[in-house]
């Protein structure tokens, strides 16, 4: 991820608010992510851990924060340690952070290097009972990889087995729901990129192109803004549009089909998620409208739906009853085969079969604790509701990047095209 000059006070409200969290006398420790390896001697681009992130701004590996905060010298309250420079790694990797220039960026005053980290801890060891250590407890997290933040708990639990260990993550996940002024400018600026790139797509894509090609007409316009992809991007043309996490972007965007660009860019670290749907030649068929129409009045009902109060169950709930609805306007289904399913297996979800909804930030599924938390103003949300037709080879899913504020949901991709009339006008302009 490219550095983005961020306020400090971000990082330093967010440590504020987490120390009020912690048990009194207790201590946190938290680890960067590692350099991830390919083959060879080959290395994947580095992403760091979004909660070190979200607590100092610093993005480089090796580095670890450790929180004290009842210590009565103020000075090791917040303790960030770096990977020390040198010429060597200078020469090979290019520029590491000073311990002035990480000050600067987080806002923490006693930056040592990473050298000095197990004499400290194990002063920190000796003095608290209480330690919170973090893990990666998203429910739908696969951690077959050991991290390093599951290396160090445990070395913990085996060099102290008698201290009292707490999840991190509960406290994580409850804070990051939660979005500051400064995250959703943030937010803000990666959906602005988003539509950078959605509107080159729309003025570039004529039938034969590859998909390949759409994909890279996202990539210029997201690097020339200093932005990166903020997931593999799907780029589904035909028949793969009803294929949910299609990733191989490589086939022959043919005249008459639809192709579903599933697209976000990252900026500062933080994340936008959006879907369109558009028609290769410039005009959706009838067929094609009918159903993107039928999603549009499923996506402004959602929205509607996104109240303080509600969880992201009860939206999904909500839509499935939605969908249904247009479904049968669409004739997919009729009232007496409706009448005759099985509640475990309902109709509806033959055609619209993931969820609608995610809260979005550092992560693009950022974690939410515990899942049947209720939706609060300052959450950002996603609103991705769809209608997928298989038998008919083409699937229309619609999505933008959602704020709960306190007036009510606020869509932070509003100049960003979605309505079909507006798509087919910019597409033919431009031809």
């Amino acid at each position: 991820m490219k550095h983005i000059p961020t306020d400090p006070n971000l990082f330093i409200q967010n440590r504020e608010r987490l120390v009020r969290l912690m048990i009194p006398g207790s201590a946190a420790i938290l680890n960067s992510n590692d350099i991830m390896p390919t083959n060879a001697d080959g290395t994947m681009r580095y992403h760091q851990n979004s909660d070190i992130y979200y607590l100092t701004g610093i993005n480089q590996e090796e580095t670890i924060l450790v929180l004290w905060p009842d210590h009565p010298d103020p000075t090791m309250r917040e303790i960030l340690f770096l990977r020390e420079t040198n010429e060597h790694l200078v020469i090979w990797e290019g520029y590491k952070y000073t311990q002035q220039e990480a000050s600067r960026i987080s806002g923490i005053k006693n930056v040592r290097w990473f050298s000095d980290f197990p004499t400290i801890f194990r002063h920190l060891m000796c003095e608290v009972e209480d330690i919170y250590l973090n893990s990666n407890d998203y429910y739908r997290a696969v951690n077959e990889v050991q991290t390093r933040e599951m290396r160090f708990v445990i070395r913990c639990q085996e060099e102290y087995p008698l201290h009292r260990y707490h999840r991190l993550a509960k406290l994580m996940y409850q804070l990051r729901a939660i979005k500051s002024p400064i995250e959703i400018e943030l937010i803000r600026k990666a959906c602005e990129i988003t539509g950078k790139g959605f509107d080159r797509v729309l003025k570039n894509l004529k039938p034969n192109m590859n998909e390949a090609e759409i994909e890279a007409d996202f990539a210029y316009e997201f690097l020339k803004n200093k932005g990166v992809f903020s997931y593999e991007p799907i780029i589904a043309s035909g028949p793969n549009s009803c294929v949910l996490h299609y990733l191989q972007n490589d086939k022959v965007c043919k005249e008459g089909e639809i192709v579903l660009l599933d697209v976000g860019a990252g900026y500062g670290n933080y994340m936008a998620d959006m879907t369109r749907t558009i028609p290769v030649s410039g005009r959706f068929t009838r067929r094609q409208k009918e159903v993107y129409e039928a999603v549009m009045r499923v996506y402004h009902l959602t929205i509607g739906a996104m109240q303080p109060g509600l969880t992201i169950g009860d939206l999904r709930s909500a839509t499935e009853e939605f969908v249904e609805e247009e479904c049968l306007k669409l004739g997919l289904f009729t009232q007496s085969e409706l009448d005759q399913e099985s509640a475990s297996d309902p109709l509806v979800r033959k055609y619209f079969m993931h969820g609608v909804s995610h809260s979005i930030g550092l992560d693009v599924h950022d974690a939410i604790f515990p899942l049947s938390q209720k939706i609060e103003p300052g959450w950002v949300l996603t609103c991705e509701p769809g209608i997928y037709v298989r038998e008919e080879g083409f699937g229309i899913r619609l999505e933008n990047t959602i704020y709960i504020g306190e007036n009510g949901p606020e869509n932070l991709m509003k100049d960003i095209p979605i309505e079909a009339e507006e798509i087919e006008e910019i597409m033919n302009s431009a031809k």
